[in-house]
């Protein structure tokens, strides 16, 4: 039975966080290596969550909308503070919740919900800024309504659609609405979530995936019991919430697209860390690698020009260039994977092709250099300068060819070997043209596949081939 979406992300990571602990030097301490420390505490963190298999779902909305009431029903206990005052919650805190619904290979889902403060009682900056690293670091995201859509709530729901995670659009209090007014209330909700996106001037979609009506908390009821000798009692009685709209809801894109979207989101945060990590790799190692290139191309050059054999020449400039190759390995501490080696393989062999046709060119490949060497000792001034023309040009080829092999190893080794197919942007492609997600990741794969796009064509790698 081939191994899960999320055993098969969590490998991946795993094996990421390896490669760039082994690019770490022993003895070193500055900005690049701290960045880097920070980023694989990162990566272990991603690590935890998928073992877990954990999905995060920010709650968001205006105070007093309930979203504290709607955690609270959701897990079934009174966890946070819920109350009339302005802007009980004060800054986000998360509150565990693990549903009847199972992964795959048998694992329960953990549900991490989100409480976020009300997006009206914070600055407009510091409003935004707390808004955009919740949902970046969200699955899915709940934003609470108790009626008609505020223009300071509407803001804020193109905020979120923008970060192109599924939404769903949570109706509370609708104990506090007559049926007849509650109906128009859904209906005009159902509307937005169909016009937003066209009214933003994107492509067609739902901005909001769903509606759901809820009553969290709903307000007491005056209860009155007749007793049998005709006494007759009134009490405030609060009843039971109405929350099973919102666990079924979850529970259903949980089961259909739970792995795919915890797996996707996960990588896109690894794909941005490594992007750091590619980063401080290359100023952690990158003047020494280059040193190290130079130092290469100059003594095959040098061979090349004092060995008198032709074929000796060849020989002799792939082993260098292998030799080069391990040496950068090692000095970047990363193992090359059959992948990358083959590929590497491909520019060893170009380097020696370039030196093969110089050879050619120079009339040189037939006889070899040292009877051309011993035939114009004797000849004219003319010959032994067309010879030492010649052997100069064949060992610029080869110190050149050398310089390209080194560099491409450089450009590999820097990039931790993300260009190949156990790469975490290749792994992200495959996903994404494998998976058979739902209306509900549209937005989200949409994003992912244009930054694949948009991050091969800057990196200089293949476009990534996304279905």
């Amino acid at each position: 039975m081939p191994p899960s979406l999320l055993h098969r992300t969590q490998a991946l990571l795993s094996q990421a966080a390896s490669r760039y602990q082994s690019a770490l030097p022993l003895a070193r301490e500055d900005r690049s290596v701290a960045v880097m420390k920070t980023g694989l505490e990162q990566l272990q963190n991603l690590q935890t969550q998928l073992a877990g298999r954990r999905l995060t779902v920010a709650v968001f909305g205006l105070v007093s909308r309930g979203k504290s009431a709607v955690i609270n029903a959701l897990v079934g206990q009174s966890i946070l503070e819920t109350g009339p005052l302005h802007g009980v919650t004060r800054w986000p805190r998360s509150v565990y919740w693990q549903p009847e619904v199972s992964t795959s290979d048998g694992e329960p889902w953990q549900v991490e919900l989100v409480d976020t403060p009300g997006l009206d009682e914070i600055d407009g900056a510091g409003r935004a800024e707390m808004a955009q690293a919740v949902a970046q670091q969200a699955d899915l995201i709940l934003f609470v309504v108790a009626g008609e859509v505020t223009a300071t709530e509407y803001r804020a729901l193109v905020d979120l659609y923008r970060q192109n995670k599924p939404l769903v659009l949570v109706f509370n209090k609708v104990d506090l609405y007559p049926d007849l007014d509650r109906q128009g209330l859904y209906d005009r909700l159902n509307h937005l979530r169909q016009t937003l996106a066209t009214e933003l001037g994107e492509p067609p979609s739902l901005a909001v995936d769903e509606v759901v009506m809820v009553a969290a908390s709903p307000a007491p009821a005056l209860v009155r019991t007749e007793w049998p000798d005709g006494r007759m009692q009134e009490a405030w009685e609060t009843p039971p919430p109405h929350i099973n709209a919102l666990r079924e809801a979850l529970a259903t894109l949980l089961q259909r697209d739970g792995e795919t979207l915890v797996a996707l989101n996960t990588l896109h945060r690894a794909r941005r860390l490594e992007a750091d990590f590619v980063t401080q790799v290359a100023q952690i190692h990158g003047d020494q690698a280059e040193a190290t290139i130079w130092r290469f191309a100059k003594y095959k050059a040098v061979a090349v020009a004092l060995n008198p054999i032709v074929g000796l020449d060849v020989v002799g400039g792939v082993i260098s260039d292998l030799v080069m190759i391990r040496t950068l390995a090692r000095l970047y501490g990363f193992p090359l994977t059959n992948h990358e080696a083959g590929q590497l393989w491909k520019a060893v062999l170009k380097s020696s092709g370039v030196l093969l046709l110089s050879q050619l060119g120079s009339g040189l490949l037939g006889a070899g250099k040292t009877t051309a060497a011993l035939l114009s000792w004797g000849d004219s001034a003319t010959g032994i300068t067309a010879l030492a023309g010649a052997i100069t040009a064949q060992a610029s080829a080869a110190g050149y060819g050398s310089y390209v092999v080194g560099k491409a190893a450089k450009a590999y080794l820097e990039r931790g070997c993300t260009w190949g197919p156990e790469g975490i942007s290749a792994t992200l492609a495959a996903i994404l043209q494998e998976a058979d997600t739902s209306p509900a990741l549209d937005r989200l794969r949409q994003e992912l596949t244009t930054s694949l796009a948009l991050g091969d064509a800057s990196n200089g790698e293949p476009a990534a081939k996304v279905g």
